[in-house]
């Protein structure tokens, strides 16, 4: 019984060392993907295969052949710096020197070391210096960069999250960006007020689409998100107007519509600048209304003046507030892209609108090449 026990504590703690093992081997790969670990180990890595294949290609040289050194080169332009990068490569160079001299001139049998190998070695090499070099310039690490990516995203998605309302309202919001990339020139930051009451949206589109507007895209969405619900709600158009200026981009408009909902009484009062008109229905007539309000473009001219439209919300209505992607397309006018919106809105009258911002945009511009944005706030 003792022996047994022992044999049985021995197990346990050799399981449990395994475990640790386990995890320190997982933490360490972990670590190394997204950027925090050293450069030396990947460095050694692609070191270490250099030899291995070189021994390879002179033993087997119909199974792997000189060309097979690219494969460490293409894994060092993209894992380390170019320095490091420039170790490799001598050492790739030298490999090419012993497997000339041991396999012999290139004319004679398979597997030689021959123009086009030094030539197919020499571009993979060049390229991946230009990866490199662009990594270095950038100042990410190439296995952090997805990550870092992939964290932006998210963020954009949290920021864009509208805030829970009272019983009795629903709002929903929907962006797709052109092409099916994963970030947008169209956004949106929503805020209720300290007592609740009050909520604040503001849909943006910013000029271009996709990946070209993106960047201006997340600047603007932080700068908004912190001005709005910090300055009372006919000043946040005229400060957003003058951060946009001061950015001095080269194309550097937007156009943006400002919602002020009062969720006790329903009233509510559109500002835009620019933007296109919501539309509202009005569910005991169970007709839509344009709302639309004057405004010039944000970051077009200083001193810029906002006039806004007011309206009412009352049990059942919906008011819909959208971007031009989704409306427009070259073969389309906006007129004839918001009329069908509409068509397919009245469609989901009779089973409410919740879930409906998606629903329409597959509808409407499923296949559509820009940016499309839909804010959909309806009152039960």
């Amino acid at each position: 019984m003792d022996k047994a026990a022992a044999k049985g504590e021995r197990g346990f703690r050799w399981r449990r060392r395994l475990h640790r093992a386990r995890l320190a081997v997982r933490r360490s790969a972990v670590d190394y993907f997204r950027g925090d670990a050293s450069e030396w180990a990947g460095l050694a890595a692609v070191a270490v295969a250099i030899p291995a294949l070189a021994y390879a290609s002179v033993n087997m040289p119909v199974w792997c052949p000189p060309e097979a050194l690219v494969l460490p080169i293409l894994a060092g332009g993209l894992l380390l710096r170019p320095a490091s990068l420039l170790l490799l490569y001598a050492g790739s160079a030298l490999a090419m020197v012993v497997e000339s001299a041991v396999l012999g001139p290139y004319r004679e049998g398979p597997g030689r070391v021959t123009p086009g190998t030094v030539l197919l070695v020499t571009a993979v090499a060049l390229v991946g210096l230009v990866i490199a070099q662009f990594r270095a310039r950038v100042g990410v690490p190439w296995r952090r960069g997805h990550s870092m990516l992939f964290d932006l995203r998210e963020r954009i998605r949290v920021q864009s999250r509208l805030p829970r309302l009272p019983g009795g309202w629903h709002a929903e919001m929907a962006l797709r960006p052109a092409g099916g990339q994963s970030f947008s020139g169209d956004f949106v930051v929503a805020t209720r007020s300290s007592d609740g009451r009050v909520l604040e949206a503001v849909l943006t589109d910013v000029s271009g689409k996709g990946m070209d507007a993106a960047s201006r895209s997340l600047l603007l969405s932080g700068a908004f998100g912190g001005l709005l619900g910090s300055l009372p709600p006919h000043a946040f158009l005229g400060a957003a107007n003058g951060y946009l200026l001061r950015q001095n981009w080269e194309e550097g408009f937007a156009t943006s519509v400002h919602l002020v909902l009062d969720l006790e009484s329903g009233d509510y009062e559109l500002l835009s600048a620019g933007h296109l008109p919501g539309v509202q229905l009005h569910a005991g007539t169970g007709r839509w209304e344009e709302m639309a309000a004057e405004g010039p473009l944000l970051g077009v001219y200083d001193g810029a003046e906002f006039h806004g439209v007011k309206g009412t919300l009352g049990s059942g209505d919906v008011l819909m507030l959208f971007t031009d992607g989704l409306v427009e397309t070259p073969d389309r006018e906006i007129a004839e892209g918001m009329d069908r919106l509409i068509g397919e809105a009245d469609r989901l009258v009779p089973g409410g609108f919740r879930g409906s911002a998606w629903r329409l945009i597959e509808a409407v511009a499923k296949d559509v090449n820009d940016d499309r944005a839909l804010l959909v706030v309806c009152r039960d």
